[in-house]
């Protein structure tokens, strides 16, 4: 089997990995150079030991399955030597979820985030067959994602105990907000837990969630690490005190949405990466001075919001 290059045992995909967004250029395009600077700026600099790339806020409704597979091999290239590359490969076609995740393999990732099929609202069973059948497809540890917002269909508690039996799925991330469902799995089953939901960070680690895999983590990374390292040590006051010193920046992640504020935030932080794609617009002028003042009130930008200029 593949080995994660910051899996550590019960943390099979390490601790603080960030749902990379997509750079594009200013025509659209994938933009590859920035895409290995981006990589390389987030592992080296802000913190993370693990990337998700292709995922929700990296935009993979909106990208090709060859732009997919150029990006992880950018990114591999980049940063997978001393960061977990970990590839979206989930759609609500169970044939083409296995073939992105084979092409991802070949593309060098070190696992896959698959998630729950969207829109056709299968059953348990049906939920329970397509995870197997991805997880077969390949050598790499498997993801499984839980996010019933976007696909209606909750992994049920049942069928998450089912699913832990395949000798390849090693985790969970979360976006259920469901921490009860969370600790029943927790407590009878080897599945790590991986918050997907940054406001509920610090709440899933108390009931044993490993770490995380954020959108904040573009320009927070490091005081994620910090807030988990905290919590590890038995300092739960100076993980809420970090969590607290987060709020500005949940708030505003919340509002405008992931892909928006990832992008937006990373250029107010000296860092672009082009527009989203249709049917995501750009940040507008409002939001690009919310963003600004929620940043400027988690001490992350030196710019007077009433400077702020799109």
């Amino acid at each position: 089997m593949t080995v994660c290059p910051t899996a550590i045992p019960g943390r099979p995909f390490g601790r603080v990995l960030t749902a990379m967004v997509t750079p594009f250029d200013e025509d659209g395009k994938l933009d590859l150079t920035l895409a290995q600077e981006l990589a390389t700026y987030l592992v080296d600099s802000v913190g993370n030991d693990g990337l998700v790339v292709n995922g929700t806020t990296g935009e993979s409704p909106t990208t090709s399955d060859h732009e997919k597979e150029q990006l992880l091999h950018a990114v591999v290239e980049a940063v997978g030597d001393r960061a977990t590359v970990v590839a979206g490969a989930g759609t609500n076609n169970t044939e083409h979820s296995v073939e992105l995740a084979q092409a991802a393999e070949r593309a060098g990732a070190h696992g896959l985030l698959v998630v729950t099929p969207y829109y056709s609202r299968p059953p348990q069973e049906g939920l329970f067959q397509h995870f197997w059948t991805v997880a077969d497809a390949t050598e790499l540890p498997v993801m499984l994602y839980d996010i019933p917002p976007r696909s209606i269909v909750p992994i049920q508690v049942d069928t998450l105990k089912r699913l832990a039996e395949h000798p390849r799925i090693k985790a969970v991330k979360d976006s259920k907000h469901d921490l009860l469902a969370g600790s029943e799995v927790l407590a009878s089953t080897d599945l790590a837990y991986y918050s997907g939901e940054d406001p509920l960070n610090l709440p899933w680690l108390s009931v044993g969630a490993v770490g995380f895999v954020s959108v904040i983590g573009h320009v927070v990374g490091d005081r994620l690490r910090k807030m988990l390292d905290a919590f590890e040590a038995g300092d739960v006051a100076g993980a809420r005190e970090v969590h607290n010193g987060l709020l500005p920046v949940y708030r505003s992640m919340n509002f405008v949405g992931g892909v928006i504020f990832s992008k937006t935030a990373l250029r107010l932080c000296g860092y672009e990466t082009g527009q989203p794609r249709l049917p995501l617009p750009g940040a507008t002028e409002e939001q690009v001075r919310l963003i600004t003042t929620d940043l400027w009130d988690a001490g992350l930008v030196l710019v007077n919001p009433d400077a702020a200029q799109r």
